[in-house]
């Protein structure tokens, strides 16, 4: 009994010693890969690049006050149309202390010297009325009087205009009223009723009241790297995407390229404008980011495949080509060829293929 037990236990162990060798083998066998299946095809390629930015309305103008004051009303808001010469804002003047004193002393004086001199004037007019002064000396006296009277009157306006800002001879000329000065879209009114506002000078840029453009002629404005800057020239389209306008592409027309670079995160980056063609039925609106993709180089009608397919080499192309296929094994043989443009994802092949050729792809299934 105990014979048969020493017999069955050398028998397992032969088997479980056998088992482990056959696995061990069978791990250790290379394992087959079976691969996809290419073929050229004829296509189109485009090399591009992408441009990043913002579209923007051409020529923004900020509307200035000509007098300093307060904001007295504002007729308009951003988001209105407005035409050249349309008053957006009134402003109330706040005179100086010192202004208004001189011109009141002025208009005073002005008065005193009309009132001195009229009375010498009525005494000519009398004397040639009867003969005793002579024409020319009574037409030097009016002169003389009336030139007193113009004194009064502009000492008076002056006075009004440090007051008010308002003249009765300019009252529709007045600089408290802030008109604009071009026809457009109000982007922006950054000041409020109350708000103090400054002039426009030769030594101030003065308070803005309001931002206005015309939103008819927008432009996309992004930056280009160096990588690509040499290979884009005015005069090439783009194609825009707004991000807040999902499903629509818009046209442009590159315009400038800025001939001098800055650097930004250790990019060097050059500026870049494009006129953009906006439908009427589409409304786009001031700092939209927008992406604009360059197309660098195009090539139609040319014989193309996957460029997985391709195994470099240093700068040495190479495809396998299928020579046999069955559901056990795919040879291939390895084949030096010549590649041309590519897009990132198919590349064009120059020579040593034809469309009839069948390609090794990617592993699709592992036997």
């Amino acid at each position: 009994m105990k014979k048969a037990f020493k017999i069955l236990g050398i028998i397992l162990l032969v088997i479980i010693f056998i088992s482990s060798f056959f696995f061990l083998w069978k791990k250790a066998q290379p394992k087959k890969m079976y691969y996809g299946i290419e073929v050229p095809k004829i296509d189109t390629l485009e090399k591009k690049t992408v441009a990043t930015g913002k579209v923007e309305p051409r020529d923004e103008v900020a509307i200035k006050p000509q007098i300093t004051g307060i904001i007295e009303e504002i007729y308009k808001e951003a988001g209105q149309s407005v035409k050249a010469g349309e008053v957006i804002a009134k402003i109330k003047v706040i005179p100086e202390m010192a202004n208004l004193s001189n011109a009141d002393s002025r208009v005073r004086l002005a008065q005193i010297a009309l009132d001195q001199f009229k009375s010498e004037f009525e005494r000519q007019k009398k004397l040639y009325n009867t003969g005793v002064v002579s024409k020319e000396e009574f037409e030097k006296s009016e002169a003389t009087y009336q030139r007193y009277v113009e004194e009064l009157d502009n000492a008076k306006d002056n006075l009004e205009i440090i007051k008010s800002g308002i003249s009765k001879k300019g009252n529709a000329y007045s600089t408290t009223q802030i008109r604009s000065t071009v026809s457009g879209m109000i982007l922006d009114v950054p000041v409020k009723v109350g708000n103090s506002v400054i002039q426009s000078n030769n030594f101030n840029d003065g308070t803005t009241i309001a931002t206005v453009a015309n939103m008819n002629d927008m432009i996309f404005r992004g930056n280009i790297d160096e990588t690509d800057v040499g290979r884009v020239k005015e005069g090439m389209p783009l194609v825009l995407t707004l991000g807040a306008v999902q499903g629509t592409k818009f046209d442009a027309i590159l315009e400038y390229i800025s001939p001098k670079g800055k650097e930004e995160n250790g990019a060097n980056l050059f500026e870049i404008k494009a006129a953009m063609v906006v439908p009427d039925s589409v409304f786009v609106r001031a700092g939209y980011s927008a992406n604009a993709e360059i197309v660098l180089n195009r090539k139609a009608n040319i014989l193309t495949i996957p460029e997985s397919t391709i195994e470099f080499v240093k700068d040495t192309a190479f495809v396998y080509l299928l020579t046999s296929n069955d559901a056990v094994d795919q040879t291939f043989d390895k084949k030096q060829i010549q590649v041309g443009l590519s897009d990132g994802i198919r590349i064009e092949v120059v020579s040593g293929l034809n469309k009839d050729d069948k390609l090794r792809g990617n592993i699709v299934d592992k036997k």
